[in-house]
Formats: C-alpha cells, structure tokens, sequence
C-alpha cells in the first residue's frame, strides 16, 4: 500500500512551526525539527533526542522522512567514489565525490535519466523517470560531505550539478536544493562554490538571470557551429546558437558573471580549424572561460577522443585571443564516474 503521509522535509520552517501551534504545543519546536532535518540531516524521528518520545511518536503518525539510501559505494584508484543513490520509489540515481589536492567536489544528479538526447553521454540513452525533489538533491550532497570528512580528511569545498538529468528541466526543484544547502539552517555553503552545468535552456537562462542567483553557470557547449552540435546533441534544433548567445549575453549583463564552456573535442567531429575558430568566436561575445574535456567512451564507438594535436590546436588558439583554457583530465574512469558514464550500470 502506498504511503500516504506527507514527507516532513517538504513543509517550510513556518509550517512546521503552524503545525506545532495547531497541536497544542509551542512554535519553537517546529525550529528544533527543522534543524534535525536540515542542518543535522536526521533520517528517522527517533535520531531527535532533543525532542520528547511523545512528540516523536506524534510526528511519525504524521509524517515521514523520505531520505536516500546510498545502495553501493565505488572507490576509485584516483580517490574518486561514486554514490548508486536509492529513492524512496525505488528508483536511483548517481552521485561522484571528485577530489583534488586542493578541492573536494560533489557532482550531483537532478533528474533519474535525462530529458535531452546528447548522443555522447550515457545518461540521455535513460528514459527521464522523473525529476529529484530539492531533498533528494540536498541528500546526495550531504552523502558526499561526509564521504569527504571520511576518506579525505576535508569537508566537501565544491558542488558541480553535473550529474545525471539537466538542471535546468528541474528549475524550481534545484533551486529549492541550493537555496537549502546555502542556507545558515542547510549546510551554509557560498553560492560561489556552486555551479550549474546546463546543455543550453535560453528561457530558463533568462529566469536565472532575472532572479539574480548568486551561483556560476556552466553550458555544456561541444561546437559553436549549429549543424555540428545539432549532429552531437539533437536538442540544438529547438535551442539554437542564436537564442543560446542571446540568453549568456543577457545573463552577463544582468549579473556580470563570467560563462565556462564545457568543451569535448572529437575525433572527425569538431576537431577542424573552422570548429577552433567558431568557439573562439563564440568565447567573444560574452567573458568566458573554456574547460577542454577528455573524452570518455560509453561503448559503441562512434565517438573517440581527438589527439593530442587536436586539443593542442584549440589550447594555442584560445591562448592567442586571451581566452582562459584549461585541459581537463577525467577521474574515475575506472569505475565508470566520469563526465559522461553515469547510467546506473549498478
């Protein structure tokens, strides 16, 4: 039979504290169940030991706490661990702890599969089930917090939504999630430290932009020219480089925030002189900076990583017309955690 108590992390810290009034008891409980849910990120009613048996009794008759379950745990060799995040449905998702010498960051997911087709990524080849919650999206990151405290020795410093899903078909949602991991009662993390990674939504852009949210913003880009990434994400039909330029020229100058570029180079794909020259021409319309990705196969063959020669050529001229370039180098190939693999293979 399905549950059909209300999920507790889905009413706001005034209504819980409405709800508390309504049961004869004081409006400050409702901050100490709050903190409980939030900021100690407590799965079940009995962890509240500041809370009377009666009370918690009282809200497990209520409600429930519908948290994820991390179902399996991959470590890399690199120190790279991704999460096979459970749902309460059922369902699951994937999360990646990335660490580096000087940074741990959580790549997290937003929807279970995709709405997009990008022909590259694993992820697009799953059917979109349905997007995550803010909760479930706030849950991966805590995982992954203490997943760093754990095997790093550090608190997690970064959080990349560039996991399974685009961010942007879940805008409310993740929003939601952020607005709760910055919050002084979530995690307290600056916006600054929080990118999201979008395959290029032009409307939702605009929102963003209008709403001045305080995050970076990252596009998945893979070809300034519009019959390339069309061939490489089917999607640049409805969202074309136009519309795209227009919504980060908006962006930019509604928040004055710089775009990164994620960036595949593939062999026979984009890899010609006029594909350097259109991203760099691209890279001029609004301050940018560039990530060059390491291609990482998802079995068939039709997509290879360029050669060295290739990057190298891209590296040169984004250098030349002083654009920021940096080559990025993929971890957690050997588990299958890297940009790109996440498919539930678990």
């Amino acid at each position: 039979m399905k549950n059909s108590k209300k999920d507790i992390r889905a009413l706001s810290k005034e209504q819980l504290r409405d709800f508390f009034v309504s049961e004869g008891d004081k409006a400050f409980r409702g901050n100490q169940v709050y903190e409980w849910l939030w900021n100690k990120g407590a799965h079940t009613f009995e962890e509240m030991t500041n809370i009377s048996k009666e009370t918690r009794d009282m809200l497990e008759a209520n409600f429930v706490i519908n948290h994820i379950l991390v179902d399996q745990m991959q470590r890399s060799s690199d120190g790279t661990i991704k999460n096979a995040v459970k749902l309460h449905d059922g369902l699951t998702v994937e999360s990646v702890l990335i660490p580096t010498a000087s940074r741990t960051t959580a790549c997290v997911s937003s929807q279970v599969g995709c709405s997009l087709d990008c022909k590259f990524c694993a992820t697009s080849r799953l059917k979109r089930m349905r997007n995550l919650n803010p909760d479930e999206i706030y849950d991966q990151v805590v995982a992954i917090d203490r997943e760093s405290r754990l095997y790093h020795d550090r608190p997690l410093s970064n959080i990349v939504f560039m996991g399974m899903g685009e961010p942007l078909m879940n805008y409310n949602n993740v929003l939601k999630s952020i607005e709760k991991i910055t919050s002084e009662d979530g995690l307290g993390m600056s916006p600054r430290r929080i990118t999201v990674s979008t395959s290029g939504v032009p409307k939702i852009i605009k929102k963003m932009a209008d709403e001045e949210v305080k995050f970076n913003l990252a596009v998945s880009l893979h070809s300034a020219i519009d019959e390339v990434r069309t061939k490489i994400m089917p999607f640049n039909e409805h969202f074309p480089l136009k519309d795209l330029r227009e919504s980060l020229e908006y962006w930019y100058a509604k928040t004055g925030k710089q775009i990164t570029y994620e960036y595949v180079v593939w062999k026979d794909i984009n890899d010609r002189t006029e594909d350097i020259d259109a991203l760099v021409k691209f890279c001029k319309y609004v301050p940018s900076k560039v990530n060059l990705i390491e291609y990482n196969p998802i079995d068939d063959g039709e997509f290879q990583q360029a050669p060295d020669a290739a990057i190298n050529a891209y590296v040169n001229a984004l250098e030349r017309n002083n654009i920021t370039v940096t080559v990025r180098r993929s971890r957690g190939k050997d588990i299958d955690a890297a940009c790109g693999q996440l498919a539930n293979k678990s």
